[in-house]
């Protein structure tokens, strides 16, 4: 079972139990988040597609970290001219862990693995 949500600008195919690293949201280490956005929504055998979105699907997860990811260099240059600037950039992420996915009688929470 999956499902593909809406965030940050970006489209990202999640199932119970992922981690996922999306664009910065606001919150806490530990704190709920609710996908409102969910476009479409599969249980392997039948498919719901959103048009554009799927108001009785539901996305939930919860929030594992915030963090930066690796440094990036932008560099500009100009030949024979003497021009080059140099800058690093480094992207907030938040790192979301999907509990659960459910939909009008179906409800799949993710397993939770002991090591």
């Amino acid at each position: 079972m999956y499902a593909v949500v809406h965030t940050g600008g970006k489209q990202y195919r999640v199932e119970a139990g992922d981690i996922f690293r999306f664009e910065k949201m606001p919150g806490d280490v530990g704190a709920a988040v609710s996908f409102e956005k969910v476009l479409m929504y599969s249980d392997g055998e039948n498919v719901k597609i959103g048009t554009p979105v799927l108001g009785d699907v539901a996305v939930k997860g919860c929030i594992v970290e915030q963090g930066k990811a690796k440094k990036i260099l932008v560099f500009k240059y100009k030949r024979r001219k003497r021009y080059r600037r140099k800058q690093g950039h480094r992207q907030p992420y938040t790192a979301v862990r999907i509990d659960s996915i459910s939909a009008p009688g179906i409800a799949v929470l993710a397993q939770k693995s002991e090591a």
